[in-house]
């Protein structure tokens, strides 16, 4: 009796696919790119929840109780094996915010103590909510300004007070 070779192999490669798209489309199956945009959306409510409490510098408010961040304020990259970049674009509660940059500090503070993984941060003031947003942004990534600002006792105790936890 004859084989078909290409036959066989059709037909396997039709009942593969067949197989996988039942699956994939049961959700018992995921492929690469659904894993992996699943982790980094758990990886950006991760951060989220460590910058969500916050408090304004201002008022006795956090910054998710005024929606200065949100949860789509936060965007996760993955740039290696366990090494992420994070993106947070947040939104002052008016465009002459005179405490931007301290609000930006404190999200820089907060998120290096705070995270368990190893991450590069970039925080940005959303487009269009601050007058000065561009100046502001160059300062709140300068990491030498950070390291400076932090050195000033009375700035210090400000972030402190903004990125302590809240008594549960």
């Amino acid at each position: 009796m004859a084989r078909f070779p290409k036959m066989e192999n059709i037909a396997f490669s039709l009942v593969s696919l067949t197989v996988t798209k039942i699956l994939q489309f049961s959700g018992l199956a995921y492929n690469r790119n659904d894993l992996k945009t699943k982790k980094m959306e758990e990886k950006a409510l991760e951060v989220y929840d460590v910058i969500r409490s916050i408090r304004d510098p201002e008022k006795p408010n956090t910054l998710e109780e005024l929606e200065v961040v949100t949860e789509k304020c936060v965007e996760v990259q993955e740039l290696g094996e366990d090494e992420y970049l994070i993106i947070i674009k947040f939104s002052p509660t008016v465009p002459h915010c005179s405490l931007a940059t301290l609000i930006g500090l404190c999200l820089q503070v907060k998120l290096q103590r705070c995270l368990p993984f190893k991450h590069k941060l970039e925080i940005y003031i959303s487009e269009g909510t601050h007058s000065t947003e561009e100046d502001i942004n160059k300062q709140i990534n300068d990491k030498e300004r950070v390291a400076a600002a932090m050195e000033n006792p009375n700035l210090r105790e400000i972030v402190e007070q903004c990125v302590i936890e809240p008594d549960d």
